[in-house]
């Protein structure tokens, strides 16, 4: 791996430079943004503090960068901590002396922002399960970290017109929309990949288009590298509207991408060096595990085998739980609890976190009895699907947000605990406080993106409402619009959905089979339509 550090240190006295001069208001909001966005950090709304977002390939973190992490909320008084829908953890409300400082430390423990927004190669993703799912065909995060460590070097060397998201599946798991992102690698059962380009969500979505099937693993760079000069070659610098990636399907067509990746691809495969030590890769596969010698005990713990926030691991006497913070809002002693809970357990430097692509987390490898640890530590998250929903930081933080989400999420959660809705009857939502679809509501069972509505009473902060979307391998689908509800309606809105599933003892997803029709009249109720 390239040592990053050494790499891009000299860029931080230009960063502490530009972020003295926006805090002093010498430059504009947008002139800020435009650079700092490189390093991971943005002004947030109102332009008083900042935010960092933490680059971590696969969104897993390891016990020194736990660490890392917990002790930084405690030196610098942090009191937002948010996980995002790229794996990757925000720190928000930073001074201007904070940011500056905690940018070079997180860069000299390994955890470097650069790209971390921006015009850049964002953090590269992968199926938070990857390398302990049962059902996966193989373990796909260590291709996923050599990519993440592969893009890092373009940001220097390439000018790309927009951003460019690269994402890993093992699978057996979509979450990470690897059919739909920007560059998607899934893997398959005969040991190699498809991969899929120039699909995205927001305006104008589309999914990916297969533009490879069998890549041999060792090859997974040169796709990278293609994507890069395909998108480079073909993408739109003139109009930053249509300059995503997934406007390439619209100037080259379908067949059209379809050829120029592939000869591209062969052009790159002849006059490149990028083939993956594929040793290298079964090792580093390997050694993420090593207490599994030591275990005394490798059979099933029936208790943590029936519960629902525990994932039995494919290695023997292994479990997984899951913890989903409300809205993906981590309590700031969190890090610092789980450090130190931690510390005297077995093979401690084996545990570690995997961020999900839905603002939860596995805190994975614990034997059974610390999986029981780790759970009592975790009960403060989300009761139920509903409860884990995701939704983006929103209008309060976010320069450009419209919505509120993380405020409609809480009134949404509270409303149905105060009905009494049994927790197994409502799906996860996604909601977005804008059409950038931030936390996915377009492919969500039902999202909600921000916006306003006329009403009699004039214009009031509204989401407007999606039924139906789906992220999985072989039936992806982009919801549909049901109409827009006003804040104070949606809360209600699913109360009386919940109230009429529950009357039927069903889920969502059997009432949804046998009633669609009557969801959307339950919408219709407070839409309008």
């Amino acid at each position: 791996m390239v040592n990053h550090y050494e790499e891009f240190k000299a860029d931080l006295a230009e960063f502490r430079e530009m972020t003295e001069k926006f805090y002093k208001k010498e430059i504009t909001v947008p002139e800020y943004k435009g650079f700092s966005g490189g390093f991971g950090s943005y002004a947030q709304r109102g332009g008083g503090r900042s935010m960092l977002r933490l680059r971590l390939t696969g969104g897993e973190v390891g016990r020194e960068k736990i660490k890392f992490i917990a002790d930084s909320i405690d030196k610098y008084d942090i009191d937002l901590i948010h996980l995002t829908t790229c794996q990757t953890v925000q720190l928000h409300n930073l001074t201007d002396k904070t940011v500056c400082s905690l940018i070079e430390e997180a860069w000299q423990n390994g955890i470097i922002t650069r790209g971390g927004g921006g015009d850049f190669p964002r953090n590269a993703m992968c199926s938070p399960l990857s390398g302990i799912d049962r059902e996966e065909y193989f373990d796909v995060l260590p291709y996923a970290k050599e990519a993440g460590d592969y893009l890092l070097g373009f940001i220097k060397k390439v000018k790309l017109p927009r951003k460019l998201k690269v994402c890993f599946s093992n699978g057996n798991d979509n979450s990470v929309h690897a059919t739909f992102r920007d560059l998607g690698f899934v893997a398959k059962d005969n040991g190699r990949f498809d991969v899929y380009c120039a699909g995205g969500l927001g305006i104008k979505p589309k999914f990916g288009v297969k533009v490879v099937e069998d890549l041999e693993p060792k090859q997974v760079l040169y796709a990278v590298k293609t994507m890069v000069d395909v998108f480079t070659a073909h993408g739109n610098y003139e109009k930053r509207a249509a300059s995503r990636s997934r406007f390439l399907q619209e100037t080259l067509g379908v067949e059209g991408l379809q050829k120029v990746f592939r000869e591209t691809l062969e052009e790159n495969l002849k006059k490149e060096k990028l083939d993956l030590d594929m040793e290298q890769i079964a090792a580093a596969g390997m050694e993420q595990i090593t207490k599994q010698s030591k275990l005394t005990d490798t059979g099933m713990d029936e208790e943590l085998a029936r519960n629902s926030l525990v994932y039995v691991q494919k290695q023997a006497g292994l479990y997984a739980v899951s913890y989903s913070p409300i809205g993906g809002k981590v309590p700031v002693n969190f890090f610092k609890k789980l450090y130190e809970a931690t510390a005297d357990m077995l093979c401690p430097g084996d545990i570690k976190i995997r961020i999900t692509p839905t603002q939860g987390m596995y805190i994975i490898n614990l034997t059974a009895a610390e999986a029981k640890k780790i759970l009592a530590l975790t009960a403060d998250g989300a009761r139920n699907a509903f409860e884990a929903s995701t939704a983006c930081i929103g209008a309060d933080v976010c320069q450009v947000g419209i919505g509120k989400s993380q405020s409609m999420l809480e009134a949404c959660i509270s409303a149905v605990r105060e009905a009494g809705i049994p927790g197994n009857v409502l799906p996860s939502i996604h909601i977005s406080g804008c059409p950038s679809s931030c936390s996915a509501h377009q492919t969500a069972r039902i999202g909600l993106r921000g916006g306003m509505k006329q009403t009699s009473d004039g214009p009031k902060p509204a989401f407007a409402v999606y039924d139906n979307g789906c992220e999985r391998f072989g039936a992806e689908r982009m919801g549909e619009e049901l109409g827009v509800m006003t804040v104070d309606d949606i809360p209600q809105f699913f109360v009386e959905l919940g109230r009429t599933i529950a009357a039927e003892n069903m889920s969502y997803e059997e009432f949804y089979e046998k009633h669609s029709e009557k969801v959307k009249e339950i919408a219709s109720n407070y839409t309008g339509n």
